[in-house]
């Protein structure tokens, strides 16, 4: 098993930053690759980003390359989003994920343990 914990949501405004942490405790074997998804009200969740551990290769999804940036911490077991020029349609509850497998980081479906997910509100 894998236990994932998000922090760091919160409502800013347009063009603000909020950074997301994802604490993984638990079989570390599991989580080979990291994610982050988000999912809007009305909207099926989406890809923003992701990461393969052992490499720590990055992929982005059009919407948010070049504002948000994944990042990991061997020690602490942590996985960060930070998020930066920050649009009212970035407004959605976001979520880490983990994965055993070493590949398809963007398919949710390739994710096992999924976090409880944070809210992350952007005013114009």
């Amino acid at each position: 098993q894998v236990q994932l914990v998000e922090s760091g949501g919160g409502s800013v405004q347009a063009g603000g930053s909020l950074r997301l942490s994802c604490a993984v405790s638990g079989r570390t074997f599991s989580r080979n690759a990291m994610g982050w998804f988000r999912q809007a009200p009305g909207k099926e969740r989406e890809f923003v980003s992701g990461l393969y551990w052992s490499s720590g290769r990055t992929y982005y999804s059009d919407s948010v390359k070049g504002r948000f940036t994944i990042s990991k911490n061997n020690a602490q077991n942590t996985v960060y989003l930070q998020m930066n020029s920050l649009k009212p349609e970035d407004t959605a509850d976001y979520y880490c994920a983990a994965s055993p497998r070493d590949y398809g980081v963007q398919n949710p479906q390739y994710y096992y343990y999924w976090g409880q997910g944070t809210q992350v509100t952007v005013s114009s």
